[in-house]
């Protein structure tokens, strides 16, 4: 019966879908950004979460760095207090048009420019404590959804969310374009030997951290277009949207591993870099 009991247990997991890119792709994100800051900067991190209390969201702990990755989308289920941050979450550049990230950014109402606002916070130090510690909860959530592909592109279509889509052997039901990329593309990327949670020697972070914000947004937005919309379309992005399911074969997936898992560590080592500059 054990036996028994084990085995059906091993296979439910198996058939589970993997945890979805706020929870795990987020967290990773951190975690790189966490182990390549400089001593100085980490300490500072520690400092500002162990006020974590100072948010007021006693569901949606801060205290480290991996849960503070998650807080901005733990909060969402807390009605008005921070519905005004809604559409910082992302931003909606029409990959079917040439980039044009302030068309896209009015108000500063997305996720690049809130990027850019909460270092600016982070850097002051005549800024409240509690106004700096939300800053950094935000910022770390933010660099993660900047580098997620269809945050930062997309077709009018909501980032891919009205694509529905099928993913490997997972039943056509569970899925459409952005859950995809969201979830167990981004698990299976993450997942990929070597493992991308590490200290990166400086060579490796100054190549992968170059830029500025909007060069990132630009890279993500062109993936979204190159690679997440033109796989699931046939190789047409700005195409018909193909009508009932879009299918990520397991070939096309092996395929798309690479950049997924290359996102991650773009926005790890990114974070990084914008964490040492805003608290050094």
């Amino acid at each position: 019966m054990i036996r028994r009991l084990l085995l059906a247990l091993v296979l439910v997991l198996a058939a589970s879908p993997a945890q979805a890119y706020w929870e795990f792709g987020h967290e990773s994100v951190a975690a790189i950004a966490y182990k390549n800051v400089t001593p100085a900067t980490r300490a500072k991190i520690d400092a500002l979460l162990r006020r974590q209390a100072m948010l007021e969201t006693p569901s949606c702990p801060a205290r480290t760095i991996e849960q503070a990755s998650v807080w901005p989308d733990c909060v969402k289920p807390l009605g008005e207090r921070f519905s005004y941050a809604y559409s910082w979450h992302y931003q909606n550049v029409d990959v079917c048009k040439p980039f044009d990230l302030k068309a896209a950014c009015k108000d500063g109402n997305c996720v690049s420019a809130q990027i850019t606002r909460d270092v600016k916070l982070l850097k002051d130090p005549k800024v409240p404590v509690r106004e700096r510690l939300q800053a950094l909860v935000f910022l770390i959530h933010f660099v993660g959804d900047l580098h997620m592909p269809l945050h930062a592109g997309d077709r009018g279509d909501l980032g891919g969310n009205r694509v529905k889509a099928t993913y490997g052997v997972y039943g056509p039901e569970r899925f459409n374009l952005h859950s995809i990329w969201d979830g167990p593309l981004t698990e299976r990327a993450i997942s990929t030997p070597p493992t991308i949670l590490r200290r990166y020697s400086p060579e490796e972070r100054a190549q992968i951290a170059a830029g500025t914000v909007e060069d990132w947004s630009r890279e993500s937005w062109q993936i979204s277009r190159d690679d997440a919309y033109a796989t699931a379309f046939g190789g047409e992005a700005c195409g018909p949207t193909p009508e009932g399911r879009v299918t990520l074969d397991q070939a096309t997936i092996a395929k798309l591993v690479p950049v997924a898992r290359l996102q991650v560590e773009r926005g790890g080592l990114r974070l990084a870099k914008l964490l040492d500059e805003a608290l050094r």
